[in-house]
């Protein structure tokens, strides 16, 4: 069984875990527009490809699925997520599984302003957001909200052009000055990512990790360390089967004053998935077994309270 990772870019440690679960059952292809991503040197064999823009990038791939034999394929990035769902077919009729959330997920995730909706309606606990400055302001002169706020893309990831605002010129100014744009409530709290993983097969949730985040760098978890709570269990669980999601995701959690607010869905692996892993939660070899048609068993909250991550820099050398 023969596996592919898009968009490798730096997340060595995944192709590494990859290599670990897949080893003498299979074989690891990585993928990434440049020579100069680390990760593809971790792989059993690489390619370099366009960028996702590419008309005919799709194509490229399914290329490298038929001639490697591929039985599974994952992508990295947030934007290639619902292209890979939207060709699903096409991959199906080579034998190869897109492991991730439909379409309509992958869309509804990367959507801020949608995500929201979606939460409030279902009664979840989340950030209040707004797109119409006039409501938003409308919502401050009525007392129901205060600075600061966020000011940041309605489509987006990796926390790229958000700006935390104290005053209502700087929103306005913002605004003037950037387009797509949305307003969103500061949740001043103890942040909290879960790493999840709902089996392909089955449909059930069966492994949740969660870790309470000491210290961010770039969008990324940069420190942690490992709880549990029956609660919050739950309600990742209740959350992710009513939304439908399958394959690996990585949800953003705010514990304010004991209520837990969702915050953010990546139908992903997250940036501090390695937290996980190395606490024991495999979910390479949750993979592996959906794509030899194994259901696993639920197996929730199977991991150690107290382990701490810490991130720090490696690097890669490569002769010209």
């Amino acid at each position: 069984m023969n596996i592919l990772i898009l968009a490798a870019g730096s997340r060595n440690k995944i192709v590494q875990y990859f290599k670990k679960a897949f080893c003498g059952e299979g074989t690891v292809v990585a993928t990434d527009a440049s020579e100069l991503g680390p990760a593809i040197y971790d792989a059993d064999k690489h390619y370099i490809v366009p960028p996702i823009t590419d008309p005919g990038y799709i194509d490229i791939i399914l290329d490298i699925c038929r001639k490697e034999s591929i039985g599974g394929v994952l992508s990295l990035i947030d934007p290639e997520l619902s292209l890979l769902a939207q060709n699903e077919h096409r991959f199906k009729a080579l034998g190869t599984t897109v492991i991730g959330s439909s379409f309509e997920l992958c869309e509804l995730t990367l959507d801020k302003m949608r995500m929201y909706h979606w939460l409030a309606e279902h009664g979840y606990n989340c950030a209040r957001s707004w797109m119409d400055k006039g409501e938003f302001f409308k919502a401050v002169s009525a007392g129901e909200i205060a600075y600061p706020v966020f000011v940041k893309p309605y489509r987006g990831s990796a926390s790229i052009s958000i700006s935390k605002v104290f005053d209502g010129d700087t929103v306005e100014l913002l605004l003037a000055h950037g387009r797509d744009l949305m307003i969103q409530e500061f949740l001043n709290g103890q942040e909290i990512g879960a790493d999840v993983y709902i089996d392909m097969i089955s449909g059930e949730v069966v492994s949740i990790f969660t870790k309470k985040k000491i210290k961010m760098r770039a969008g990324e978890t940069d420190k942690a360390v490992s709880f549990k709570d029956e609660r919050l269990f739950e309600l990742i669980e209740r959350f992710v089967v009513e939304a439908g999601f399958r394959g690996q995701i990585d949800i953003d959690i705010f514990d304010i004053n004991g209520e837990y607010y969702i915050s953010e869905v990546n139908p992903r692996f997250g940036g501090g998935y390695p937290h996980a892993y190395e606490a024991g939660c495999d979910h390479m070899r949750l993979i592996l077994n959906n794509l030899n048609g194994i259901a696993n068993k639920k197996n929730i909250g199977a991991y150690d309270e107290g382990v701490y991550m810490m991130k720090y820099n490696e690097v890669k050398i490569l002769k010209a």
